[in-house]
């Protein structure tokens, strides 16, 4: 697998940065409050740019970075692997033993009738078991959040299991990390531990491509969707939103629990 860098001059690309900010809306992490999200649509995207906005708390999904930022809360905390000390733990090494048949492909990001049906089945799955909000998503909606803005960094990880798509996920390949964008997955393949499973590869690609971390977006304590990202320890986090002129103090970090 080779892998590109696109290491435009991020100066030029603040030329091309049109900022937005939405309306407040209900927080989907925190009953009773309200969440502004900062946008800012980039319409050249380079993996320098990237990279700086990533390590300072930044999303990117689409053409579209973003960040909350509201003024009376600050629960969402980002969360990146350490990639050069991590040891996988037993249950996490029978997870990647079962997982020997799979087949991994990486691909960049596209949106075929396969994507869209995987893609709303798990969230059909996800709204039924733990009360997500859900309609299902148009292809044009897909294209314009998981492809459009990968250029040559973005990827996406296709995993079969007997020649059928049961998994999806979405990273950027970044100059210091790989940012973990989204994953879904088939529900009825339980057994692979599949949204887990991504995550460890995740962390042995870093591991191969030499890069030191891998960026698991937010954390907000006590919702119960991002428990998972305790598990994989050692972790730093990161308390803010920084300007790109200071430097992102990012700190080791375990759950309390």
């Amino acid at each position: 697998m080779t892998i590109m860098a696109n290491n435009t001059n991020p100066q030029r690309i603040n030329r091309n940065l049109r900022n937005f900010t939405q309306d407040d809306a209900p927080c989907s992490y925190i009953p009773d409050k309200r969440v502004k999200m900062n946008h800012r649509l980039v319409d050249v995207i380079s993996s320098n740019f990237t990279t700086k906005v990533t390590e300072r708390g930044w999303r990117r999904f689409g053409r579209s970075f973003v960040y909350p930022q509201c003024g009376d809360c600050n629960e969402c905390k980002s969360l990146r692997v350490d990639v050069n000390n991590y040891k996988f733990s037993k249950s996490q090494q029978k997870t990647i033993n079962r997982n020997d048949d799979t087949e991994i492909k990486v691909k960049q990001p596209w949106v075929s009738d396969e994507h869209i049906a995987l893609y709303n089945k798990y969230h059909q799955y996800k709204a039924k078991r733990d009360g997500w909000k859900h309609k299902d998503i148009s292809r044009t909606e897909y294209f314009e959040t998981f492809v459009e803005g990968a250029n040559e960094f973005g990827k996406e990880l296709r995993y079969y299991i007997d020649g059928k798509l049961v998994c999806v996920d979405l990273i950027d390949i970044l100059d210091d990390g790989i940012s973990a964008i989204y994953c879904y997955y088939d529900p009825e393949y339980p057994r692979y531990s599949l949204g887990t499973y991504s995550l460890l590869y995740e962390i042995k690609l870093a591991e191969m491509l030499g890069l030191d971390w891998v960026y698991l977006g937010y954390w907000v304590d006590g919702y119960k969707s991002f428990e998972y990202k305790k598990n994989f320890q050692p972790l730093q986090i990161l308390d803010g939103f920084p300007a790109m002129f200071e430097k992102p103090n990012w700190q080791p970090w375990k759950s309390e629990d």
